[in-house]
């Protein structure tokens, strides 16, 4: 039996003394011997949680013991058996990977033979011991984490608190580092693990679900699954209609979740209704109704209700008059080298109207740069790149003007307001007047930013950071909009409501090019290229690229698991 690393007894904090608590009334058990998953919406008290076990934060209220301590009292003997690798890369980017090491050695007092010992695992651990002199800021995203989980074991700890330490890394790298987890909850290691990702959170042992600063779910996360049984279905053969098809389902009482895989729409059931059938979808000719297995996320949205908004209040307003003939975006041999190194090598796509088009890749394949390049905002070294009917090399400021684009990072500026942002980029896209207003109010509502107007866009929760990035993007209402990893950090309900906008925009003749590494909203693209080491080694469907990947060993592969393995088997090739 193993033992409760963490014990909680009605802890309470607040960050306002007159506003709602944090986390509110929390009590529960952290048991060692394995991994326990921290999941919930945006703001729903993770990281004040996981910050106060650490002793970062004092609890307003309430009994919290960490391995037998407290942590605000005992800090020192807390931090001496407790790590904690926090959400935003704690590193300094300036210094390289060695010199990041011995920086935290020095912090947690390790010395001489202990810490030569700790460097020599460590750098095998994390596979970092070729780049030991490399700058933290040059690392991938995948390797910047690693680099921050070495930093955390610099000192081998009985408790690690990991903050979403699988955010905006590759499917390759989250797999390595939930290898690495693994080893270590092997060696007695007890984990939390705080995501954004259901399915990693049904990969652990025990879940805490938080909402409102509530714990609303403790337990095995199967559990919660269970629940889910015979309410889960995919409406099959939906094929060009499946965004029409999702729109019309998330409008019924009866379905309470729908999201798009691939040809597929898959469809939660509320509880108690009978199963859907074909009739209910007679504007899909020749769809099937089929019943599949529950997951983790079914019953997180179940839990906390789906944000999907029945109509997206951008599809309204579109600009359908895109002036090109053929392709609206097109890459041609889109070449970039860095010196001696190529980042992007001979990229060729072409995207319709109304089309949804993926990059997909390892972090550091490229794909930003592809991105760059497309916006005006990085000159190919060859190559031609056009939007809309017009050369972004020779036309940048023309192009720029045709089309949206929502940075990876966020890119907004956060000592202003978000009426701040709004009004600057407004004026920017050359909106003005009454004109300029409209389009204020327009992603203002849509996006259901007029509590926050006034909130410093560098305070917002995350999922309103990428909101108002995504307003920002579209208030000119562009017919081609570039969106690179715009839901990354945000929770699934965030996630949904942002593809519900998008669908909508594309319904309305907006052709999309997006990043992600959510795998299971990549199903919503029409076609994917997946891109690696400055290559696209694949294009396809989403069940394309899964079809290609089909064994009798996986016979029903994910997108994830196309992923993998196409990158493995160029690696293969490049090998062989």
């Amino acid at each position: 039996m193993s033992e409760a690393l963490v014990e909680l007894d009605r802890i309470v904090k607040r960050f306002d003394a007159d506003g709602p608590s944090a986390v509110a009334e929390l009590s529960t058990a952290i048991m060692g011997g394995g991994i326990t998953g921290l999941a919930g919406p945006d703001g729903a008290g993770k990281t004040t949680l996981l910050r106060l076990i650490m002793g970062l934060l004092k609890p307003d209220s309430g009994t919290l013991r960490v391995c037998g301590r407290d942590p605000i009292s005992d800090a020192t003997e807390v931090r001496d058996v407790v790590s904690y690798m926090p959400q935003r890369f704690g590193l300094y980017e300036d210094l390289t990977v060695i010199e990041n090491l011995t920086l935290y050695a020095d912090l947690r007092g390790v010395v001489g033979d202990e810490r030569r010992s700790a460097f020599e695992r460590l750098l095998a651990f994390t596979n970092l011991a070729q780049f030991q002199g490399r700058l933290a800021g040059a690392l991938s995203g995948g390797m910047k984490q690693k680099l921050g989980l070495a930093c955390a074991l610099v000192r081998t700890p009985r408790l690690l608190l990991l903050d979403e330490p699988s955010a905006g890394v590759d499917p390759v790298s989250r797999r390595e580092l939930w290898r690495m987890v693994r080893t270590l909850t092997s060696e007695g290691i007890g984990v939390v693990w705080s995501t954004a990702y259901l399915d990693e959170a049904e990969r652990c042992e025990q879940v805490l679900l938080l909402n409102d600063g509530m714990l609303i779910y403790s337990g095995p996360p199967s559990e919660l699954t269970e629940r889910m049984v015979g309410r889960t279905f995919h409406i099959r053969n939906a094929g060009g209609q499946r965004r029409a098809v999702l729109a019309s389902a998330v409008t019924k009482p009866s379905i309470i979740d729908g999201v798009i895989q691939g040809a597929n729409v898959r469809i939660v059931m509320a509880a108690g209704v009978a199963a859907p059938s074909a009739e209910n979808f007679r504007d899909a000719a020749q769809v099937e109704i089929v019943p599949v297995p529950p997951r983790f996320e079914d019953a997180f949205v179940d839990l906390l209700g789906s944000a999907t908004p029945a109509v997206s209040r951008l599809a309204a307003s579109v600009d359908r008059g895109v002036r090109s003939a053929g392709a609206v975006v097109e890459a041609k041999e889109l070449t970039r080298r860095f010196g001696s190194f190529t980042a992007a090598d001979r990229i060729s796509f072409s995207i319709s109207k109304g089309e949804i088009f993926g990059l997909l890749g390892p972090n550091g394949a490229g794909k930003s740069t592809t991105f760059k390049m497309l916006c005006g905002l990085l000159r190919p070294t060859s190559g031609v790149a056009r939007v809309a009917g017009l050369d972004v090399t020779v036309q940048t400021s023309a192009a720029r003007n045709r089309l949206g684009y929502m940075a990876q990072k966020f890119s907004l500026y956060g000592d202003l307001s978000v009426a701040q942002n709004l009004a600057f980029f407004a004026g920017v896209y050359g909106l003005a007047g009454a004109h300029r207003q409209r389009a204020v109010d327009r992603v203002m509502e849509a996006f259901g930013l007029r509590q926050y107007l006034n909130t410093n866009a560098g305070l917002l929760p995350a999922g309103y950071k990428q909101r108002l990035a995504l307003s920002c993007a579209v208030m000119h209402e562009p017919p081609v909009l570039f969106l690179d990893e715009p839901t990354s950090g945000v929770d699934p309900l965030t996630r949904r409501e942002f593809w519900a906008h998008i669908n909508a925009l594309v319904d309305g003749g907006v052709t999309v090019l997006v990043t992600t590494h959510f795998l299971d909203e990549a199903e919503y693209c029409d076609r994917i290229a997946l891109v690696y080491r400055g290559r696209i080694i694949a294009t396809g469907s989403p069940d394309d690229l899964k079809g290609s990947v089909r064994t009798p060993l996986l016979p029903d592969p994910t997108l994830e698991d196309a992923f993998i393995a196409l990158v493995e088997a160029d690696d293969t090739k490049v090998a062989a």
